[in-house]
């Protein structure tokens, strides 16, 4: 009698359906992109929370230097471009800022920190030195002056024509030394 309770139990239990296993497996992966997606909304909230704190440094630099262009990315990571070659990222606990510059040499981290204030620090010093190279790029080196010619040079034909008569002198010399030897 044991084992015939045994085996309507085993019918009762039935293999989990696809449908249903497919269900849960869709739950759980929504419920792991949701928290996905909170962390990424936390990145640029506090990403957003420094670009504000940068408006009064960038309200300073001058309207004719257009080296900068900042802005926030909302990609697969979110950053805070400060130029094209310097951004800040969240780091893997975020919570702390990394300003970071891509060189020829690889990705070099300028900064590092959890303060606001700290940041704004350092990427005051980043675009103080940004603009010192620029105006070092922009200083004028003095043009040398061209040189004006009054006539058009012919050289280049004299050279040609002087080539073109001793090549002749040569063939004939050497016709002349072969109708020589040859009688």
């Amino acid at each position: 009698m044991a084992e015939a309770q045994n085996t309507n139990e085993a019918r009762d239990i039935r293999p989990t359906r696809l449908r249903d296993a497919l269900r849960k497996a869709r739950i759980e992966a929504a419920d792991r992109t949701g928290v996905v997606v909170e962390l990424r909304d936390a990145e640029v909230a506090r990403l957003e929370i420094l670009n504000e704190a940068l408006d009064p440094l960038f309200a300073e630099v001058p309207e004719k230097v257009d080296l900068f262009d900042r802005g926030v990315s909302q990609g697969e990571t979110p950053r805070l471009w400060i130029d094209v070659v310097a951004h800040v990222v969240m780091g893997r606990d975020k919570r702390i800022y990394r300003f970071v510059q891509d060189t020829r040499f690889g990705r070099i981290v300028i900064a590092e920190s959890h303060d606001v204030p700290v940041m704004v620090d350092a990427v005051t010093s980043y675009v103080a030195r940004r603009m010192i190279e620029r105006e070092h790029a922009m200083v004028a080196t003095p043009v040398a002056e061209p040189v004006e010619e009054g006539k058009p040079r012919r050289r280049g034909f004299g050279m040609f024509a002087l080539g073109f008569v001793l090549g002749v002198v040569a063939l004939f010399g050497l016709a002349l030394y072969a109708g020589l030897k040859n009688f």
